[in-house]
């Protein structure tokens, strides 16, 4: 494994952003602002080339949003978080819902190959270390049907080191230094709490190692860039990515 020591062994006082209440509300009222529409616009289109519909989980679910997003593209979609504010929000904003508390690195409450597709939106970037991600992809493995897909939205390292519609990164220098692993500070400008939010970088290589190690394959890997046309004053998103997509088949 390609990781230095540190890295590996983990950053044991890493918080998780959606564990603190007063963040946890704001977060929940977001739909799709700014940045954060470049990250769910081309995933429709994944699903109609790799899994048009069945079963799905939507992994660090947090208040429902991507859960509801699944269910209107044609999927029964069960979400399911570590938070349990979160999961409690989304439970309040979607009573109907399938909403599911787990632990971390932990997905018991769910049989091998239950699902037709699992879904994660930006989860990874709030998992800190190797061994942690690892028992989680290889958990997502486990649930996966045979020949079902992954699709795991995650943050470009490039979003911490640029100024964005949804996000400064002007007062962080010390991100550009960042390798993967370390923690990275980025502010939220959609929402009114000022207060920076603290990420882990995770580079392209490192995460294709986790999907080999864990029997995954990347059939597609999209970075998603705004247009002129799309209505929104992009700042550097129709030049740099902010997020990828990676689309994982589970053999």
């Amino acid at each position: 494994m390609r990781c230095r020591p540190f890295r590996c062994e983990g950053a044991m006082d890493f918080k998780n952003t959606y564990e603190d209440p007063v963040r946890a509300e704001a977060y929940s009222r977001l739909e799709f602002p700014g940045t954060y529409y470049l990250a769910f616009r081309d995933v429709p289109s994944v699903f109609t080339r790799h899994a048009a519909g069945g079963r799905a989980l939507d992994l660090g679910c947090g208040s429902g949003r991507s859960t509801r997003f699944l269910c209107r593209h044609g999927f029964s979609a069960a979400g399911a978080d570590i938070s349990e504010d979160m999961i409690r929000r989304a439970r309040a904003l979607d009573p109907g819902g399938d909403y599911t508390l787990i632990g971390e690195g932990d997905l018991g409450a769910f049989g091998d190959g239950t699902f037709d597709l699992v879904l994660s939106m930006f989860t990874f970037d709030n998992v800190p270390t190797w061994e942690t991600k690892l028992k989680l992809f290889g958990e997502i493995r486990r649930v996966l049907k045979k020949a079902a897909v992954f699709v795991n939205v995650v943050s470009s390292p490039e979003i911490y080191r640029h100024e964005w519609a949804s996000f400064t990164t002007k007062d962080f220098p010390e991100n550009a230094n960042a390798r993967t692993g370390d923690r990275v500070l980025i502010v939220n400008t959609d929402i009114e709490d000022p207060r920076p939010v603290e990420d882990v970088i995770w580079f392209d290589e490192d995460y294709r190692e986790i999907y080999r190690r864990t029997g995954f394959e990347v059939i597609e890997r999209l970075e998603p860039l705004g247009r002129e046309d799309e209505g929104i004053a992009w700042v550097n998103e129709t030049r740099i990515a902010p997020w990828v997509i990676y689309v994982l088949g589970s053999g």
